[in-house]
């Protein structure tokens, strides 16, 4: 290496001892804004004092959602929902922007070649006659390098890795969205399935019961009112078996929609009782292990930490920026001999600038980068409130599950029996038919609300806490 090359890569060496440089504040993760448990329990505990199901922090979505069927759903949501594909196209927009920055720590070098042939007038030539000039070269050069001596760049850079890290725990929050979602419909189809059925068997009940007491009204058995009666049950009968038809066409659409392609039939569920177990049971964790693992949280603290890097850069405007311009090659008045022995050419041209009057702007962009950064962290502590909040709610709604199914199973059990002696007393001629229709509605009612209540707690509270205290872990 000559003493020219030498001259232009010494400072490009420089730059690269010091491009680690930065003015960022220190950053220390903030203490959680919640308690260090649970309401209700001790930290690892659940309302009910005590340990059930497998630990959820870390568990792959496979391992919460156990029923054959639903893992094949869940996987066919993955592949094709669109709203899970928009968040993966902005992560590689994301990766994208932040090599972008990265880029800007080192020199970017260029091939440049020139050439030109220019006439010059014989009254501005200094042989005092017309001639022709050219001139050619070719060579590698940089171009306005900024010599980071700062920090600038590096804290330019460092924000945008968070930004893009903070949109891969995005993705992360979608996916464990659409994985809930997903259980949550494909549960609600199977209760509305279920009580489309019921609805179906009181109508057959109801057809049943309308034509005897029409074979009893022609006999002088049953009176116009008895059967008026119970045309007003079949009827009320067939409006809900519409009603249920209607629901369940819609939650298959809706499922056809979070999966992002048509659900095969071999895949959705038939009835509520045969899907109760599809659903892991979970425990959830410590308070600190179940919030900093959520990736709504762990993006909030990214963006944090990107606006605190942000800071970083706002100090370094103050310093002097230095920029390097250099070009190594040949160059010739001929294009025969650019190459010739003796044609070696180079430039070097650093340029500095001094920050000296701004009228405060250089403090004004200080002033927010310090105030954004403030605003992330009051978003970052709410993001772990909200997930606490959620937690909690989840588990409230557990713990109160046995009890709530407990006393629908015997309120039901109570109200068929009610109808049975209400029906043997009306054939006994004890009672009015108005008693068994008020036995029938209210069966009827208790039977719909314990599917209701089946799929909301046993099911749909077990989906809302994976969702809530899940990691995302298993995406891939």
């Amino acid at each position: 290496m000559n003493a020219k090359t030498t001259g232009l890569c010494l400072p490009l060496a420089v730059l690269l001892c010091l491009g680690g440089c930065t003015m960022a504040p220190r950053y220390v993760r903030p203490d959680p804004p919640v308690p260090a448990a649970w309401p209700g329990g001790q930290p690892d505990q659940g309302p009910n004092g005590g340990q059930s199901g497998k630990e959820a922090a870390g568990l792959a979505w496979q391992e919460f959602f156990v029923d054959e069927h639903l893992q094949k759903l869940i996987a066919l949501a993955l592949a094709n929902n669109r709203d899970l594909r928009i968040a993966a196209l902005n992560i590689e927009r994301s990766r994208a922007q932040y090599r972008i920055q990265r880029a800007e720590l080192l020199p970017q070098i260029d091939a440049i070649g020139a050439g030109g042939k220019q006439r010059i007038a014989k009254t501005l030539s200094s042989t005092g006659q017309a001639e022709t000039v050219e001139q050619y070269s070719a060579g590698l050069g940089v171009s306005a390098y900024e010599l980071d001596l700062f920090g600038r760049v590096q804290s330019l850079k460092d924000q945008a890795l968070e930004q893009h890290l903070a949109t891969e725990q995005a993705r992360r929050t979608v996916q464990i969205s659409l994985v809930a979602e997903v259980a949550a419909n494909y549960l609600n189809l199977a209760a509305d399935r279920e009580r489309l059925q019921l609805a179906r068997d009181t109508l057959t009940a109801q057809q049943t019961t309308h034509q005897l007491i029409q074979r009893r009204f022609e006999v002088g058995a049953a009176s116009e009112l008895d059967l008026r009666q119970a045309q007003t049950r079949l009827d009320a009968a067939r409006a809900d078996v519409a009603r249920y038809t209607t629901l369940v066409a819609q939650d298959e659409n809706g499922l056809n929609l979070v999966v992002g392609a048509p659900v095969p039939a071999e895949l959705l569920p038939k009835a509520l009782s045969e899907n109760l177990t599809a659903v892991q049971d979970i425990a959830p964790g410590l308070p600190s292990e179940v919030l900093l693992r959520r990736p709504d949280v762990l993006a909030a603290e990214n963006l944090l930490k990107g606006f605190n890097a942000n800071i970083g850069a706002a100090r370094a405007a103050f310093f002097p920026r230095i920029t390097l311009t250099g070009t190594v090659g040949v160059g010739s008045d001929e294009l025969s001999t650019l190459f010739a022995s003796g044609s070696g050419a180079w430039a070097f041209a650093p340029n500095i600038v001094l920050p000296i009057f701004d009228s405060g702007s250089r403090w004004a962009s200080l002033k927010v980068a310090e105030v954004d950064r403030d605003i992330a962290l009051a978003r970052y502590e709410k993001a772990i409130q909200t997930a606490f909040r959620e937690v909690a709610d989840a588990l409230a709604r557990r713990g109160t599950i046995d009890e709530q199914l407990t006393a629908q199973q015997s309120l039901t059990d109570a109200t068929a029996m009610s109808h049975r002696l209400s029906q043997a007393r009306y054939e006994k001629g004890v009672d009015s038919y108005l008693a068994v229709l008020d036995s029938q509605r209210s069966l009827y009612g208790a039977q719909q609300e314990l599917i209701i209540q089946s799929a909301r707690w046993r099911g749909g509270s077990r989906v809302c806490a994976i969702h809530s205290v899940s990691s995302g872990r298993g995406e891939e």
